[in-house]
């Protein structure tokens, strides 16, 4: 079951999330301690996280490579592709900024799929609204410097992407969206586009001339290439092509997920791997486990799969969900989502993974890294360290 998402913040704008998980671990052990060295941070909800797991929360730089900052189910039924409507579907409300206040993330990559460039630049400037519309509350990242003021200021960053690049029409492209303030791209979404193929396409031709020349225009200006979506030759096209290190923001391994196409082969990880880069595990349901049950301990399998792999340097957080997950998104909404997807998906009763399915879901995964023996040191480079060093290679100074 979900835990209660009315989510009590105890920070106001001005302080630091620092400030607000100190404040909440001192009024925890002034309470009634629950279970050894465990403590109840949210005081809407039951559940407890260890002093540890809290701690390197408060004391690290968390990024989520893919995670919404608005509300999936308000942005589902305003129909976020290219269907106008008279409700904004990305408005923050005051309820869901207290979910993400109280999230444990410094950073969120709210990427969406999207069609072409009319759609691309209304989704680009409705982000940049956010920074616009709430100063005192959001940063808009455009270089690593600012993850460090994300965490002094206690702001909520957030890294404008988009889960296609169906919008550039000619590497000028690439240089106008970098200008409005884009710094990661997919190649592509499931399906084909003029530069490559997507994870459910029947077959996979790899990159195109055209998609070279736009892989060689994003490393130029300094835009993150992802390839969470694309197919198994674009994606090792893309790791050999690129002169930096191309991203798998978000995905999972397909040895652990009975080769569901948009999981990632070991060939994949491999050259991550070696270019260097780093992957976000998500909780996607039928990602992590192609059966039931499907919990965040098979989830952790992700993590520990890759750690073993290729390093624990290269693996990261990439959730691929809003605050509370798929499963709490209005009925009709939810249908029309899962219709929207290739029969390959294989979507079952729900698609949130039991445990990874609510806003403090990154306390619930620091805790699990912690069971499954990981020091303190590589539980920071999980939850932000890993991805803020590949960006500091790949975006310009």
């Amino acid at each position: 079951m979900k835990q209660d998402t009315q989510i009590r913040a105890t920070r106001t704008s001005g302080a630091t999330r620092r400030g607000l998980l100190k404040a909440g671990l001192a009024t925890a052990v002034a309470a009634p301690m629950l279970n050894s060295g465990h403590f109840k941070v949210f005081a809407a909800s039951e559940t407890t996280y260890s002093a540890r797991a809290i701690a390197l929360i408060e004391e690290n730089l968390v990024i989520d490579m893919l995670s919404l900052l608005a509300d999936l189910g308000d942005m589902l039924e305003a129909g976020y592709s290219d269907q106008p409507s008279i409700h904004d579907g990305y408005a923050v409300t005051d309820a869901h900024l207290e979910k993400l206040r109280a999230s444990g993330i410094n950073v969120f990559h709210p990427a969406v799929g999207l069609g072409g460039r009319d759609s691309a630049l209304t989704f680009v400037a409705r982000l940049n609204a956010y920074a616009a519309e709430r100063p005192d509350v959001f940063r808009r990242i455009d270089a690593v410097s600012d993850f460090d003021r994300v965490m002094d200021e206690g702001r909520i960053g957030y890294i404008i992407g988009i889960q296609n690049a169906h919008h550039f029409n000619t590497p000028n492209d690439v240089n106008e969206f970098y200008n409005l303030g884009q710094r990661v791209s997919q190649l592509t979404y499931n399906s084909q586009n003029r530069i490559g193929s997507g994870a459910t396409e029947r077959v996979d031709g790899g990159i195109s001339n055209f998609g070279v020349a736009i892989i060689e225009r994003m490393n130029a200006v300094g835009m993150a290439v992802d390839v969470s979506h694309c197919g198994d030759r674009t994606t090792l096209d893309a790791f050999e092509i690129s002169n930096v290190p191309a991203l798998i923001t978000h995905s999972n391994v397909r040895a652990l997920a009975g080769g569901h196409p948009r999981a990632k082969s070991d060939e994949a990880i491999q050259a991550l791997g070696r270019a260097g880069s780093v992957m976000g595990i998500t909780g996607v349901r039928n990602f992590v486990r192609d059966r039931e049950p499907t919990t965040i301990e098979h989830m952790l399998d992700h993590f520990d799969y890759v750690a073993n792999l290729i390093g624990v340097e290269h693996v990261g957080i990439g959730s691929d969900m809003d605050a509370d997950g798929y499963d709490d998104v209005p009925t009709a909404a939810y249908e029309r989502l899962r219709r929207g997807y290739d029969a390959s998906y294989a979507f079952r009763g729900q698609i949130d993974t039991d445990g990874f399915d609510h806003p403090q879901k990154i306390f619930d995964l620091t805790d699990g890294l912690i069971r499954r023996g990981y020091s303190d040191a590589d539980i920071a480079l999980i939850l932000g360290g890993n991805f803020r060093r590949v960006l500091g290679e790949i975006w310009k100074p």
